[in-house]
């Protein structure tokens, strides 16, 4: 079964109120990020997870060494190096 797609739209909260209630604030970002603004001006992002394999996709999105491993893969195709879709 396929997860929703997270949707890219952002909402934006003063510092004040997410110390105030940090709890609602979290379970919003599992539908979007929530970006923090101190004095009017981003601040940070919080990021919210309904489940355990959002966490984990999180954690690999952001892993430079799975990025990396990604790109030298996607080279290789290029230079025509690998096995096509059809052969396998």
């Amino acid at each position: 079964m396929a997860r929703p797609v997270r949707k890219p739209v952002m909402k934006e909260v003063p510092l004040s109120e997410v110390k105030d209630d940090l709890s609602r604030y979290l379970r919003e970002a599992e539908d979007c990020p929530v970006v923090i603004t101190r004095h009017g001006k981003p601040a940070g992002v919080l990021v919210g997870f309904a489940t355990e394999d959002d966490w984990f996709d999180y954690r690999l999105e952001s892993d430079p060494r799975f990025l990396a491993r990604v790109e030298r893969a996607r080279a290789s195709l290029r230079a025509g190096r690998g096995v096509r879709l059809e052969d396998l």
